[in-house]
């Protein structure tokens, strides 16, 4: 769980002193110095929670906040005025995340063929694991606390389960599937996190087509061709490295 960083007092930063010099004290309108100081207030929050999910991607969702901060070009007092709390702003860069499975489950309920819909939606979630390293966290874990995942997750849950019941009944998988081979699945391709994401997606993507080919009632004799190879270190097992790297030290290095 990563740890949560203590409330901090806010000083004076360019926000406030950008109030001030616009405020009452330089003869202005006071409503309109409030607009401003609101805007730049909103402006700061909307450059923190982009940061946020470029980092925690990269990073993780332990990464340090001075990375966050850094990347937004604003100071720590302004970071934590807008997010007392690591949690906080965990919770505002993955809010939107949610949306996006639901649209994702969306689609491949409405998808008529249940086998295509499932595909694409394992597709999708395979891709974010493999590229967003603070996903699996927020997603699989209790943190952060104040993000809904109860809801979603049951909603996620009874989607799988739908696919997969329709795919069974009109022969698109074999009969012994079950929705949890579903999670083997995720676990197998949550260990491609971390690796460039020229290597990871194109992994991800060919694991995801060999498994699902045997997950078929009716596997083709001749299957489609697969995604395109990711680079194999022959000097580690099974490690995965860019073209232009020398040995790697294994897939979570």
């Amino acid at each position: 769980m990563p740890a949560h960083p203590s409330h901090k007092t806010a000083g004076r930063n360019g926000e406030e002193a950008h109030g001030a010099a616009t405020g009452a004290s330089a003869g202005g309108p006071r409503t309109d110095a409030h607009h401003e100081l609101r805007t730049d207030a909103l402006r700061n929050r909307e450059r923190l929670v982009e940061a946020a999910r470029e980092v925690f991607a990269a990073q993780g969702v332990d990464a340090p906040l001075g990375a966050v901060a850094r990347r937004a070009g604003v100071g720590m007092a302004t970071l934590y005025r807008r997010f007392p709390t690591r949690s906080a702003l965990v919770t505002a860069a993955y809010d939107g995340q949610l949306s996006a499975c639901a649209t994702a489950l969306d689609e491949a309920l409405a998808d008529p063929d249940a086998g295509h819909g499932l595909y694409h939606l394992l597709e999708t979630a395979c891709v974010t694991l493999v590229t967003d390293r603070g996903f699996d966290t927020v997603f699989m874990t209790g943190f952060p606390e104040a993000l809904d995942r109860r809801r979603e997750r049951t909603r996620a849950q009874e989607a799988l389960s739908v696919l997969v019941r329709r795919a069974r009944e009109t022969g698109r998988l074999r009969e012994d599937f079950e929705p949890s081979d579903i999670t083997l699945l995720l676990v197998a391709v949550s260990g491609l996190a971390g690796r460039p994401r020229e290597v990871a997606v194109p992994a991800a993507r060919r694991l995801l087509t060999y498994l699902f080919q045997s997950f078929q009632a009716r596997p083709p004799a001749r299957p489609g061709p697969l995604p395109p190879a990711p680079p194999v270190d022959p000097a580690g097992f099974g490690a995965l490295a860019p073209m232009n790297e020398g040995p790697s030290s294994g897939l979570g290095g």
